[in-house]
Order: C-alpha cells, then sequence, then structure tokens
C-alpha cells in the first residue's frame, strides 16, 4: 500500500505513486484472490488495508479520479462496499463469492496464456485503440461483462462520472498507434482471443 500513499518503499522497483490532486490513476491487478484479500507472491492485501489505503488517498487529494482493474477470483469482495462519492469505480473480474478463470492453454508450454476477463477488456481496447475516447468506461464494461461467461463481471464506486469517462481518460499513449508503442510486449491480445475461440 505504500506504492499507491507514494510512501518510499525498499522493495521491487522502489517506485512509488507521486499523484496530486489533478491527477487520473488507472490501477491493473492481476493475481490471485479469495474472500476480502488479494494475493502477492509472499503475501496478501485484506480488504481493509485497500480501504484505509483508498480513504487515505481520497482525503489527503491524492487523485482527481482513480480506475481499477481487478482481475481476481472474488475481487468483487474488495470493492463491493466503495462508497460512490471518492472518485474511483472499480471493474472486477468476479463478484464477491466466484472465483474468474484462466484461457488460452499453451499445449507446448502447458501454460495457460491469460484471464478469460483481462482478455476480454484487452481485446476490446485493442478493437478501439488509437481512438480510446470512442468508448467510455461503462460502455466498456457492459461489453466485457457480456463477453466474459465464465464469472460474472462487475463494476463498483463512482458510476455516474468516472462510468461516463471515455477509455482514454485512463489509458493509452495519445496520438500513437498500436504499431508504433513499443511498450507492448508478447502476445497480441487479438492472437490469444483467436486462439481461444479455436
Amino acid at each position: 500500500m505504500k506504492v499507491l500513499r507514494g510512501e518510499r518503499t525498499n522493495v521491487g522497483s522502489m517506485k512509488v505513486l507521486k499523484s496530486g490532486p489533478n491527477d487520473v490513476v488507472f490501477v491493473n491487478f492481476v493475481d490471485h484472490g479469495g474472500p476480502g484479500i488479494l494475493g502477492f507472491p509472499t503475501s496478501e492485501l485484506h480488504v481493509a488495508d485497500l480501504t484505509d489505503t483508498l480513504q487515505y488517498m481520497h482525503t489527503n487529494k491524492k487523485y482527481k479520479q482513480m480506475l481499477w482493474y481487478v482481475e481476481a477470483c472474488y475481487s468483487g469482495s474488495m470493492f463491493d462496499k466503495l462508497p460512490s462519492n471518492m472518485n474511483i469505480t472499480a471493474h472486477t473480474a468476479a463478484n464477491s463469492e466466484e472465483s474468474s478463470y484462466a484461457c488460452v492453454l499453451d499445449e507446448d508450454l502447458n501454460v495457460y496464456l491469460g484471464d478469460c476477463w483481462s482478455l476480454n477488456w484487452m481485446n476490446d481496447t485493442e478493437k478501439i485503440f488509437p481512438d480510446l475516447s470512442s468508448e467510455t468506461v461503462g460502455q466498456q464494461y457492459k461489453i466485457v461483462k457480456k463477453m466474459t461467461t465464465e464469472s460474472h463481471a462487475m463494476i463498483y464506486g463512482d458510476l455516474s462520472v468516472i462510468y461516463n469517462e471515455p477509455l482514454s481518460t485512463f489509458m493509452g499513449h495519445p496520438g500513437k498507434t498500436m504499431e508504433e508503442d513499443t511498450t507492448s510486449r508478447g502476445y497480441n491480445c487479438n492472437s490469444l482471443s483467436e486462439a481461444w475461440v479455436k
């Protein structure tokens, strides 16, 4: 939680969020989860600690708007009590009572290459890229919810302002095409989705 609070840390890259009242924050979390917890390689995050951190960030004006995309089993349990007046929206892969699922098994490596919900939102994003202003957070939620049949995608928090913001508010490199964006590596979501359909 130190990373989100902007507090110095000695783990990982040691980078922390240095945001203020005019900043828009997008958090994409992908890992394991359980009722009221999100998993990390050597620890877990409890809903009470996340709630305290989000309240701290709101009180201390660490963001203007914040959008969370969370791929984890029981991910809805981390946000199902999120107030609507904190300028935070959370889109989760599952509700508070179920698992989310992996898709696209690479038989040569014997490993899943992605999670169903994440593949769906990334595929939808790639479909409209680079014009991320053509779809709102709420529109993407509805599209991805319909595409995700393995779990019940959910959305929590601010369902008025952020819900109606274009995706470009939170994602993308304005003015770059996918071919020019050298920050992307590895598998293309479209090819993963095509493999998933086969």
